[in-house]
């Protein structure tokens, strides 16, 4: 519960402090900066050295995947029929199919199911949202930047990406006891990430831009809360036949609201930046709506 009352303490701070104009027009591009380079790296080299890999959970990892590949195919389709501007195709698709299965996720899974279910978040989360992001997510992103870009350019930026990069030496380092001031540090600096990127999206969340983006939101927002849960409801519960509260936990992430760490890269690449802060605010405040109506389905 800590954790949910600081995602919303962080948020409403970012907006104070616009609002009083304490902070420069530009402070969230440093902000943005710093995680995408420190707390995000930071947070994967330390939590994909606990995780623990089943073969079980091969459907877990798998979510995320499925998730993105029919959020791109779908707002990729309805982007092109629409003729919407490529930066808000591509914030539909990044924020709209990502989800935030870590900072609310993992609270909510403790919270809803108890804290042993919490490595299947963890896992969900490392192996499916952030390597989808560090690898396919960045090539969309990069694909529906504001500046074109060629494919040279794409695979360089992906091949630097810092989250990539950290998760590839977190894998490479998956045998080696890490020293206990090396965890203690990399997670205070993954820390880091939930309270600046709330804040971050505080500072540019202006809630008169809905009258703007009603449409677009309601879209990106009704695939994530409730299209994108349902789809792998039918999936994993109706045609493969999938049971336990595994199965339940991995439904469960598949409901979260959009992903905060994706939102900050594609804000970072110029993509639709005043429908992604939407998309993060409202939808992490509904998702506290909508997420005990998922768990409720299933009691």
């Amino acid at each position: 519960m800590d954790n949910i009352i600081l995602l919303f303490l962080c948020l409403a701070l970012g907006m104070v402090l616009r609002g009083l104009g304490r902070m420069p027009a530009n402070t969230h591009v440093g902000l943005n900066v710093f995680i995408t380079n420190i707390s995000l790296p930071a947070l994967i080299l330390v939590q994909i050295h606990s995780i623990d890999l089943r073969a079980s959970l091969a459907f877990a990892v798998l979510m995320p995947w499925l998730l993105f590949a029919v959020g791109t195919l779908l707002f990729g389709v309805a982007g092109y029929f629409l003729k919407l501007p490529k930066e808000t195709t591509g914030a539909l698709i990044v924020v709209g199919s990502l989800g935030n299965t870590s900072f609310v996720g993992l609270p909510m899974i403790e919270s809803f199911y108890g804290a042993n279910h919490m490595p299947t978040g963890i896992i969900i989360d490392q192996l499916g949202t952030y390597l989808v992001l560090s690898t396919v997510g960045i090539f969309i992103i990069c694909l529906f930047a504001e500046a074109t870009v060629s494919f040279r350019e794409v695979m360089q930026r992906i091949l630097t990406f810092p989250p990539l990069i950290a998760l590839a030496i977190a894998i490479v380092l998956l045998p080696v006891s890490y020293p206990s001031w090396l965890t203690s540090t990399l997670t205070r600096l993954g820390g880091t990430l939930a309270p600046l990127a709330l804040v971050s999206v505080g500072l540019q969340l202006r809630m008169e831009a809905i009258r703007g983006n009603r449409r677009l939101l309601a879209a990106g927002l009704g695939y994530k809360l409730m299209l994108a849960p349902s789809l792998i409801a039918i999936l994993y519960f109706g045609i493969l036949g999938l049971q336990g509260q595994t199965a339940e936990v991995t439904l469960f992430e598949s409901a979260m609201a959009p992903q905060i760490g994706g939102s900050i890269v594609a804000i970072q690449y110029g993509l639709n930046a005043s429908l992604i802060t939407l998309m993060v605010g409202i939808g992490t405040i509904l998702s506290f709506l909508t997420l005990p109506g998922w768990w409720y389905f299933f009691h």
